[in-house]
Formats: structure tokens, sequence, C-alpha cells
């Protein structure tokens, strides 16, 4: 049934279709007579003769009217706008219980009913990444649990879905900064001090080797600190040491409390050749001013590698000293904050309040 007792004129629909009107997304779906076939109003396919258009509500509609959808908009399918967080969330949900395999993009939009072209669209809109990148983050992250847990390296590798060493290798240096096996023995040989202290952003760790600071993280909860230090460094010989560099613990305080508007620390942190290009670009990033991912990429000569330079962000083992609280996303949003972005959001507010500057992100 065509679409009828509307206050929209046909001429309105039919602009809509020319221009291509995304606010018409999920209202409005046009038929062609001559071939049979149903859009979308956004449809990047050659436009129809308007003589040959026919105007409907619903998917529903135009197929009992004996019309096809369209390959390429697939327009039988939910669009972008109508999709709800409940169901991109419920989607996260999926992808986690797949533990393994990563879920196709095919599969992902088959069990949800949405379009295999607006459901990534939508995902990265919400996550911030893709599904196939949400997932292969989980695999990982499940991998070196396992190793961690003194797995061996070829049962923790099909344990969590890689189907071959060659694919885990060909990512290790990215996703590790290390080979598996190197991995696995994270701080072997290391001597590591620590101490954790009260701030106001909650608990600060400070951890050292005799060359510098390895680690600098915050939390909500001690011994959850304390696991995690324990876990990246599952070989090293680690203690607690309150006395130890009292010094630099205070710098990093004073730096927290707006006293202290530069740390220029020695540092002892590992990481692939790419990574520290980004952490060293982070360092060079002024007190009280912000860059976006995009910056970063351009500044260390890669400008097509902005998702890398997010994954490196979110891999800096010293926050604060490295400041990735100072990247935020090219609309000018805080973006993600492996510490929460909470914090993030209290270290930029310090920052302007001590310099009285707006962290407009450079474009």
């Amino acid at each position: 049934m065509e679409l009828r007792q509307t206050p929209i004129t046909e001429e309105t629909l039919w602009e809509a279709i020319l221009n291509r009107n995304p606010s018409f997304e999920g209202k409005l779906f046009y038929g062609v007579r001559s071939t049979g076939i149903y859009c979308r109003p956004t449809c990047s396919s050659r436009r129809p003769n308007r003589k040959q258009v026919c105007f409907f509500v619903s998917p529903q509609e135009a197929e009992t009217a004996g019309f096809r959808p369209c390959k390429r908009c697939q327009p039988q399918y939910e669009t972008a706008p109508n999709l709800t967080k409940a169901k991109i969330l419920a989607v996260c949900r999926y992808i986690e219980e797949q533990v393994d395999h990563i879920p196709t993009l095919s599969e992902l939009s088959s069990r949800f009913e949405i379009s295999p072209s607006y459901l990534p669209r939508v995902f990265k809109q919400m996550m911030g990444v893709s599904p196939f990148e949400y997932a292969d983050a989980l695999r990982s992250d499940r991998f070196k649990q396992r190793l961690q847990q003194g797995a061996e390296i070829a049962h923790a590798l099909y344990d969590t879905g890689y189907g071959s060493s060659s694919r885990l290798y060909e990512k290790a240096s990215q996703q590790f900064g290390m080979t598996p096996k190197t991995y696995r023995c994270s701080g072997k040989g290391m001597h590591i001090a620590y101490t954790i202290v009260p701030c106001s952003l909650g608990y600060l760790l400070v951890a050292t080797t005799e060359k510098g600071i390895c680690a600098v993280k915050l939390g909500d909860e001690v011994d959850e600190l304390e696991r995690i230090l324990v876990s990246e460094f599952n070989q090293a010989q680690i203690l607690r040491d309150d006395n130890l560099h009292r010094d630099w613990l205070q710098t990093i305080l004073n730096f927290i409390t707006g006293d202290e508007l530069h740390l220029d620390l020695p540092l002892d942190i590992r990481g692939t050749a790419f990574q520290k290009q980004v952490w060293q670009a982070l360092q060079k990033i002024p007190y009280g001013e912000t860059r976006t991912y995009a910056d970063i990429a351009r500044e260390i000569g890669k400008p097509h590698a902005v998702r890398a330079v997010g994954t490196a962000c979110g891999a800096n083992p010293t926050a604060l000293i490295v400041p990735c609280h100072r990247v935020l996303r090219t609309d000018g949003t805080l973006g993600g904050y492996h510490w929460g972005i909470e914090r993030k959001e209290k270290l930029l507010a310090e920052e302007v309040k001590r310099t009285g500057e707006t962290p407009i992100p450079q474009e």
C-alpha cells in the first residue's frame, strides 16, 4: 500500500530522496516500478526517474506491494537512527560469549537483524571501535590472562580462538609489545619496588626498577592495583617499599594537585618502536593543552595510523608521566582512558584551572 493520508507532500518526499536526506531514515522508503526494487531515501544507487517512483512508510508495505529490497542499502533491516543502545550492548555481550571464534559481520547482522552496512558504523559510534576490533581486543586480553596464569603458549593460543600461531605472531608486536614467549616471561630477572598512596584520584601506584619508573597506575582499591602490577610482571621479583624514591612519588602527587606542571622523571618502560614514538609525542603536549589522536598520528609521521595511536595510548604503562589523558577525539569528546573517564575529566579540569585555558583539540 502506498503512502496516503500524510501531511507531507510527495514533492517533499521526492526532495528527500534527491538529497538523500538522513532525517527520513526509517520513515520513508521508495519503490522503483521499472526495477521492482525498493530502497532507503539515503541509498547511494543511481537516482530513479520520478515517474517510476512510489513511496512507502515501511519495508513491509513495500514488500506487500510486490517490491524486492535493494541489495545495496538493504532497507529490510533496521536503520541506524533506530538502533538502540541496548541492542548494541547486546551485540557486545554476544561477542564476549564467543570465546572460540570472532563472530563475522554476517553472523552478527543476521542474529540481531541489523544491516551489515549499518552495524559497524553505529557500533563504532557507541564503542569507539568496530565489532571485529572489539572482539580481537577481547581475544588478546583472554590470551594474556592465560599466559599470566602459566598456561603454555600453544594451549593458550587455541583456548582463546586463535586459528593458528602465525595469526598471533603477526600481531604480537602491536598487541603485546613483544613476542608471546617474552610476554609470558614478562619481568624475568627484574627487581621491582613499588608503593601505593591515596590521592585525589583514588590510589596511586608507582613502581620502579634500578633504571627508573616502570609503572604508574590509578585505581580505587589497593589490592586491585597490586594484582595488576603482579600480573604484568609475573616473572619479576616484586617488593613493596614505601620509602624508596620518595622524591619521585612526591613529584607525581604534586602534579595531581596542580602544584607541579611538568613531570621529567626517569623511565624504564618497554614497548614497540611505534608505541614509544606515540608516548614521546604525548610527553611533548604542554600542560593545559590537548591534542587529538589524529594530531598525534600526524606528529609521528603516520597520519593514517589514528586507531593504532589510540591503542598505544591505552597501552601507556606510566599514567600522568606520559600524559595520555591530554588526547581527545577529533570531535572534542574525551574518548577513552585506561584508568577511568572520570579521572581523565578531573585531570583536564585541574589543568584548565591552573592555566585558565580551555583544552580544545588542535585541528
